[in-house]
C-alpha cells in the first residue's frame, strides 16, 4: 500500500455539506419514484395477486438468485415522464443463479396484468442486448396478458424483435430459459416457444396463440383455458413444456437446476485478485460533485474513492489536463479510465484517442467518467484543428472493441457525450448519478442561440425585434431544456441503465465489469483513418 492520494475534499467544509445536501435531495426524488415501482399495481392488485396464491415479481427473483448475492436491477425507472406504467410492468437485471451471472427478465402481473407497453418492449430489448453482447444466459419469468391493446400501434412492430432476439441468443450458444407462471398469450406464447428450456407451473401457466374468446370468434369452437393451453396439456400433449412444476417455488427450483446443469463458464480472463477497498471513504462521494453542473470539480476525487486501494496510475498527467486518463483495478479487474475535468480541447482529444488505442492493444476494458460540456469552440480552436482532433477521439471510441462502461457524474453536453462513449456509442453499460444533466447544450446556451438566430432573422427581414417576446421565449426554452436534461428524464427513456447512489458506484461498476468478462475481452485490430 502506497501513500494516500492527495485529496482536497474536506467533509467539514461548507461546500461539501452543500453538495451533500443537494445530492441527498436528488436521491430522495429518485427513491420516491422507485417506491412507486416497488408498489407494483397498488394494494388492490397486489392483494388480488396474493389471494391467487402467487408470489410477487421480486419475491420470485429473490428465490431464483443465489442467497445473499446481489441483484443489479436495470432501468428501474424506465417510462418516467411518459404515460406508460413506471418501470414498464417489468423487472430486468443481472443476478447470480447457481454461481452463474444471468440476465433476468420478469413481468409484474400486478401492473395492468403485466401487459406490454412501449416502455416494456424497450426495456426487454435492452436486457436482451446486454445478454447477447456480454454472453449471459437469459432467464424469463413470464406472466403477461400480452400487448397493451390501446397502445398496439406502438408495440406491435418493435415487439417482434424480442422473439427474434431469443432465437439469435440461442443460435449464439447463449442459453435461454423461460419459467411460465401465468398467462403467456398471443405473441407472448412465442417466448417459451423460442426458448431453449421451459418450465410451466401446473394450474397457473396458460400459453396459447388465441384464448377462448378469440377461438370462439375465429372458428366458433368452445374451449376452456386448460384444454387450450394449460400447463399439463403442454407437458403431456403439445410438448411445449419441458418441465411441469408443482407450484411457483418448484418452478424456481427447476430454473436453478437448469442453470446449474449448463456448465457455464466465463470466456474472459479472471480478476487478478479480490481487490483492496479504496483508502478514501466512498461515503464522501455524496459531497464531491456540486449541484450546479457548471461548477467544475476534480474527477480524480471520484476515482480515488472507487478503484482498488485508491491506486490510479495517470497517463500524460501534464498534457491535456482537462481529460484525466490512466490505469487502475476494480475488484481485481484491470481497467483503463478516461474522466473529464472540463471541456475537451485538441490536446485532450488526441490524448484520449492514444489512450484508447493503448487499452485496445492490451485488451483492457475502458471506463468513461463523464462531466463534459463539449468540445471547445471559437476561431482560435477551429483554426487549431478542433474538428479533426475531436473526430479522432470519436473515431477511437467508435472502433474500440474492448468493453466500455460509462458513468455520468455531471454534465454531458453536445459531442462531448459522443467522445466519452455516450449511449449512442454502445457502451456495455451506462449508469448515472442523480445530478447528471444531458442535452445538446446547456439551457442558457441553447436559449441564447435561439435568440441570436431569431434576432438575425428579424434584422434580415427589416423587422423590429420584440424584446418582451424574446425574454418569454428564452425563459420557456430554458425551462424546457432544464426539464429534459435531468437524470430522471434520461433514465425514463433508457438513455442509461439506471440512476445509482454515488456511494454504490464501486459495487455497481464492479458487477458490470465482471459481467463483461463473461464474453471474451479483445481489443480492436484496426481503427478508421485518423485525420492528422
Amino acid at each position: 500500500m502506497g501513500a494516500s492520494p492527495p485529496t482536497t475534499i474536506d467533509p467539514r467544509s461548507e461546500a461539501f455539506r452543500a453538495n451533500r445536501e443537494a445530492m441527498m435531495a436528488l436521491l430522495d426524488e429518485v427513491r420516491a419514484a422507485e417506491a412507486r415501482v416497488l408498489a407494483g399495481g397498488g394494494d388492490r392488485y397486489v392483494r388480488r395477486h396474493r389471494q391467487r396464491g402467487k408470489l410477487l415479481v421480486r419475491e420470485r427473483i429473490d428465490l431464483l438468485v443465489d442467497r445473499d448475492s446481489p441483484f443489479l436491477e436495470l432501468s428501474a425507472l424506465a417510462g418516467w415522464g411518459t404515460d406508460d406504467p413506471l418501470g414498464g410492468a417489468m423487472v430486468t437485471g443481472i443476478g447470480q443463479i447457481a454461481g452463474v451471472e444471468c440476465v433476468i427478465s420478469a413481468n409484474d402481473p400486478t401492473v395492468k396484468g403485466g401487459t406490454s407497453s412501449p416502455t416494456t418492449i424497450a426495456k426487454s430489448l435492452r436486457a436482451q442486448e446486454i445478454a447477447l453482447r456480454n454472453r449471459l444466459p437469459v432467464v424469463n419469468l413470464t406472466e403477461s396478458g400480452g400487448a397493451d391493446l390501446p397502445k398496439q400501434a406502438d408495440v406491435f412492430v418493435p415487439g417482434g424483435a424480442t422473439f427474434k432476439n431469443l432465437t439469435r441468443l440461442s443460435a449464439a450458444g447463449i442459453p435461454t430459459v423461460t419459467l411460465v407462471f401465468g398467462s403467456s398469450t398471443a405473441g407472448g406464447a412465442y417466448v417459451p416457444g423460442m426458448s431453449d428450456y421451459t418450465v410451466f407451473v401446473e394450474g397457473g401457466a396458460k400459453v396459447f396463440l388465441g384464448g377462448p374468446p378469440l377461438v370462439k370468434m375465429a372458428i366458433d369452437e368452445d374451449a376452456d383455458e386448460e384444454q387450450l393451453g394449460g400447463a399439463e396439456m403442454h407437458a403431456r400433449v403439445s410438448g411445449l413444456a419441458d418441465f411441469l412444476a408443482a407450484n411457483e417455488h418448484d418452478a424456481l427450483r427447476l430454473g436453478r437446476t437448469i442453470v446449474r446443469r449448463l456448465g457455464w463458464r466465463k470466456a474472459g480472463p479472471p480478476p487478478r485478485g479480490p481487490g483492496a477497498p479504496p483508502r478514501l471513504d466512498p461515503e464522501e462521494l455524496l459531497g464531491v460533485a456540486p449541484a450546479d453542473v457548471r461548477i467544475p470539480f476534480d474527477a480524480r476525487e471520484v476515482l480515488w474513492r472507487v478503484v482498488d486501494d485508491s491506486n490510479f496510475d495517470e497517463f500524460k498527467p501534464l498534457y491535456g489536463s482537462q481529460l484525466v486518463c490512466g490505469w487502475a483495478e476494480l475488484w481485481g479487474y484491470p481497467i483503463g479510465i478516461l474522466a473529464n475535468n472540463g471541456i475537451l480541447f485538441s490536446e485532450e482529444s488526441q490524448k484520449g484517442a492514444q489512450f484508447i488505442q493503448l487499452c485496445n492493444r492490451s485488451d483492457t476494458p475502458l471506463l468513461f467518467v463523464q462531466n463534459v460540456t463539449g468540445f471547445m469552440v471559437g476561431t482560435r480552436y477551429e483554426r487549431g484543428g478542433i474538428i479533426k482532433h475531436g473526430s479522432m477521439l470519436i473515431n477511437a471510441v467508435s472502433n474500440s472493441r474492448v468493453p466500455h462502461l460509462t458513468l455520468m457524474i455531471g454534465a454531458s453536453y453536445g459531442a462531448g457525450n459522443y467522445g466519452m462513449s455516450g449511449r449512442a456509442y454502445d457502451p456495455r453499460f451506462v449508469f448515472s448519478w442523480p445530478n447528471h444533466r444531458s442535452a445538446v447544450m446547456g439551457p442558457k446556451q441553447l436559449a441564447g442561440v435561439m435568440s441570436i438566430v431569431q434576432r438575425a432573422a428579424a434584422t434580415r427581414a427589416g423587422r423590429d425585434y420584440d424584446e418582451d417576446a424574446d425574454r418569454t421565449m428564452r425563459a420557456a426554452i430554458e425551462d424546457q431544456i432544464e426539464r429534459e436534461s435531468t437524470a430522471l428524464f434520461a433514465t425514463g427513456r433508457l438513455w442509461d441503465d439506471g440512476i445509482i447512489d454515488p456511494r454504490d458506484t464501486r459495487t455497481v461498476l464492479g458487477i458490470a465489469l465482471s459481467v463483461t468478462h463473461s464474453a471474451p475481452v479483445q481489443g480492436a485490430e484496426a481503427f478508421g483513418v485518423f485525420r492528422m
